[in-house]
């Protein structure tokens, strides 16, 4: 067991990486507080750990209002006494997302919203319950288009997501002597609904993984390990910094200074 006894808040765990997370981390002796604005599909999430015997509940919440986002944390806490690890995962990517020009102020609002301030009140009200808990894992769900840009326009996700990996290494640096380490995972595309939705033609798609080296979408499960890895003391002298799970694309594009 890499996780005995941790209280893990997951957003995002209706779906994708976020399920697959939940399920990953109740498997190695979490208990799970997993978290989705989908009532039906983050409640399905959590009856799946439960009937393997393992520990969860669910919460329903908007991660962009703050509100919310108090109550998942203190109900995490009121339900197993702590909070170990803060995994702030939920995020949108809009079809309607385009570029500077012509993306509707609307959707850079309601992108930023989700993905960047919606990070931004997890960790305002997370981090205290890690402070509580005498120090913790702090993970954020960045993307590898933070990195290097994405060959399809979208402007909005990939400016939120950039912003994810400058909060995180603030994060990182603020509260290193307290035992709180804070990542941040930069999946490349996978094979889950939220990226498909997006590339909803055969032309998107074949844009995307021309740019794969291992030609293939990634799986959840696999950005599910990574976090794992994060979350678990096998980490334990790791923070600040990116964890890149792309299927070789910053090492195919992106060339050292």
């Amino acid at each position: 067991m890499r996780l005995p006894e941790r209280v893990c808040l997951i957003t995002g765990a209706g779906s994708g990486i976020g399920r697959e997370t939940a399920l990953l981390f109740a498997s190695e002796g979490a208990y799970v507080v997993a978290v989705d604005l989908n009532e039906s599909a983050v409640s399905e999430t959590a009856q799946m750990i439960n009937d393997t015997g393992a520990d969860a509940v669910f919460v329903t919440a908007d991660v962009s209002q703050p509100q919310d986002c108090e109550h998942m944390v203190a109900h995490a806490e009121e339900r197993f006494g702590a909070l170990h690890v803060m995994f702030n995962n939920a995020g949108i990517m809009l079809s309607e997302d385009g570029d500077a020009v012509g993306t509707d102020d609307a959707i850079w609002d309601k992108t930023i919203d989700v993905n960047l301030k919606g990070v931004f009140l997890g960790c305002k009200y997370g981090i205290p319950a890690l402070q509580r808990a005498g120090g913790g894992s702090l993970i954020n769900t960045a993307s590898f288009v933070a990195l290097m840009g994405a060959a399809t326009p979208q402007i909005a996700y990939t400016a939120s997501k950039g912003g994810v990996l400058a909060m995180t290494r603030e994060l990182a640096v603020l509260h290193a002597r307290e035992n709180i380490r804070a990542n941040a995972i930069c999946p490349g595309p996978l094979r889950t609904e939220l990226l498909m939705k997006f590339l909803d033609t055969e032309q998107k798609k074949q844009r995307r993984l021309v740019h794969i080296p291992m030609g293939r979408f990634g799986e959840a499960k696999e950005i599910a390990a990574a976090a794992l890895f994060l979350a678990s003391d096998e980490s334990s002298f790791v923070t600040g910094t990116e964890l890149v799970v792309d299927g070789g694309i910053r090492a195919a594009y992106v060339t050292p200074e």
